[in-house]
């Protein structure tokens, strides 16, 4: 996945976030869209509940 893609996908995930806590993927809390996000893009994998939390703190701009 290229930069500009990963950019759009994490502004919309970003977006959904603060108008509704969600999207049709569910729930942000428990949603696997970011961490994906990541492992397409990036080849990380990210499982620790932890830093799945901090990773979509970083996206979100606030706490989950």
């Amino acid at each position: 996945m290229d930069q500009e893609i990963f950019e759009k996908e994490l502004a919309m995930c970003r977006k959904l976030h603060h108008e509704q806590k969600g999207c049709h993927w569910g729930k942000c809390v428990t949603c696997g869209v970011i961490p994906l996000l990541y492992k397409l893009h990036k080849s990380v994998i990210i499982e620790d509940e932890k830093e799945v939390r901090k990773v979509k703190e970083e996206v979100f701009g606030e706490a989950i």
